[in-house]
This record gives structure tokens, sequence and C-alpha cells, in this order.
């Protein structure tokens, strides 16, 4: 069954909303929401980034980096929407930010020309988690420079602006214009209409844009591919996350049976008066294997160096 309204957070979806030259005024509306500008800065006008001016970075295929605006003091702003929390995140949205704004110089560009640039993430995670002793991040951050002694800001020609969507509370009712949109974005395929509470023009045109009964048949196919490459990546993702903790448990516990041998092996030694074999090693190292220990001082705590002496010793006499 379909849901009656789409995931603006997939890549599809988001295009169509915020990426189209006649919804140009819901992307404006989403951007004046989060950056909190004053009137004399509102965003007036929008360019769309052409195809082959897409940053080429791997890191984005789940994510959406097609939108950049400018406002009437010329300041960019690069919009991109990151489902998944990739590693090397933060260091590829500095990436994509400082290429936006040195990629503004031509041949012969003075150095004055150069306007700032803004750019705008909405993660679809906790990018920055409670810590005991540090400010909390909130749901909307803007992050700039600023010296570190005083505090006075300065060098602001790239910035940043980051939406946790996880961090919205979903036990009230959004409590502005920037979290109605946080709301949007997670709760949209799970609405069957328009909350009350989202009062402003933009979330709810943002909404109608998503509606799915307005999908002809090939957008709801891509709608589909793209939601069924989401979950392929999310699965991918769990899956080598579980590889890699196997493997380290494996590792640990080979590392740990290897480092415990050498002792207890000079312990046998000294009570057998005389080296171990191989053999016996190897029927050391497995009857301690099977015991399911990971580390062979939790088998001397268990059994005992007597114990486990007069078993070798027994095994070796056989």
């Amino acid at each position: 069954m379909r849901p009656v309204f789409a995931d603006l957070k997939t890549d599809f979806v988001f295009k169509k909303v915020f990426g189209a030259e006649d919804h140009k005024d819901i992307l404006m509306a989403l951007l004046n929401a989060l950056l909190a500008l004053p009137p004399s800065r509102r965003i007036v006008g929008v360019e769309l980034l052409r195809e082959e001016e897409r940053p080429p970075v791997p890191e984005l295929k789940y994510s959406v980096v097609d939108v950049k605006c400018r406002d009437a003091s010329g300041t960019t702003y690069v919009v991109e929407m990151q489902v998944l929390n990739v590693e090397g995140f933060e260091k590829r949205v500095v990436y994509g930010a400082s290429k936006a704004y040195v990629g503004q110089l031509g041949d012969g560009d003075q150095y004055p020309e150069l306007n700032d640039v803004i750019a705008v993430s909405i993660c679809n995670f906790v990018l920055w988690p409670a810590v005991a002793g540090e400010p909390s991040v909130p749901l909307v951050s803007h992050w700039h420079m600023a010296e570190q002694h005083g505090g006075r800001k300065g060098l602001g020609q790239v910035q940043y602006v980051f939406v946790e969507l996880p961090k919205l509370p979903l036990d009230r009712p959004p409590a502005d214009e920037s979290e109605e949109w946080a709301y949007v974005f997670r709760q949209a395929p799970r609405l069957s209409s328009p909350p009350q509470f989202v009062r402003t023009a933009g979330p709810r045109a943002a909404l109608e844009v998503a509606r799915t009964a307005l999908f002809t048949a090939a957008e709801w196919e891509a709608y589909d591919r793209a939601k069924i490459a989401e979950q392929d990546a999310r699965g991918a993702l769990t899956f080598a996350e579980r590889r890699g903790e196997e493997r380290g448990v494996a590792r640990g516990q080979e590392e740990g049976l290897a480092a415990g041998m050498r002792p207890l092996e000079r312990l046998f030694e000294r009570r057998l008066g005389r080296a171990l074999t191989g053999e016996v090693q190897g029927t050391l190292r497995a009857r301690l294997t099977s015991l399911g220990a990971e580390r062979l001082g939790d088998v001397v705590l268990d059994l005992g160096p007597e114990a486990l002496a007069s078993w070798l010793a027994e095994r070796e006499a056989r």
C-alpha cells in the first residue's frame, strides 16, 4: 500500500521538491527557516546546479548536493540531504563547501570577487551526540570560525549548518518553523494528512509536492527504486559492521590465546622438565579452545595450573 506522502529524505523526492525550477519558493522557505536570516538577508533568488557542476564525490551516492542558492548579498548556499552516516562525512562536507568557494574564481578573477559559502547538511542521524562536560549541540546548529581565546568571530567566508533530524522531539508539536521542517522530513511517509500543528506554508507545500497520488507511474517507479537502493546500502553497512566486529573478536581471541600460551608453556616445561613438543602444544591449544576461553588466563583461574599440568602429563604419557 502506498503511503500518502513520499519520504522527503529520498534523493528522488528531495530533487522533486527542492530541486525543481517551479518549486523554488519551497527551497527558499526551507533555507530561510534553517538559517534564521534577518529580513535584510533573506534568500531572494535560487540557482540550481547543472548536472556537470555537481561535485564528483563517491560518497554522494546517497546524498543530494544539487541545489545552490544565492541571497541578496551574493552568499552562496549549497544544500544536501545525507541519509547514511558514512565514514569521513564531516571531512567531505568541508571539502564540498571549500570546493564551492574556490570554484567561484575563474581565470583572471581576483580574490575580492569571492562570495561567502554556507553548506547546509540535513542529516538523518545524530552527528554530535551528548557528551558529558561538553555543550549540547541543538537540532539546527551553525558552525563558523572563532578566535579560540576570546571567541571573536571571523573568517566566516565558509560556514556550515547541520540539521540532525533524530534530535527533534516527537512527544510535542514543533516549536517553530525549523522544527516543522524537521518534522515533515522525519514523519512524511507516516502521515495521512498535513498535521494542523504544521502551520507555515513551506513545509505544507513540500508535503503536497510529495503526495504520492500525484506521482506518475515513472515517478513512483523511480521512488521505489531509490528506497530499495537506500535499504540495500543500509544492509551493506550493517553487514560490514557485523563482519568487522566478528573479525575483531576472532582476532582478539587468537592474539589472547597466543599471548597466554607462552607463560603457560614455560610453566608446563618447568613441571615436565623439558620443552613441549609441537604436538603437545597443539593438544593444549585445542583443549583450551574447546573450553571457550578468550584468554588462557581465564582457564588458569578456572582450572588452575596444577590441574592443567596434571592433565597434560597424563595426556603425554598415553
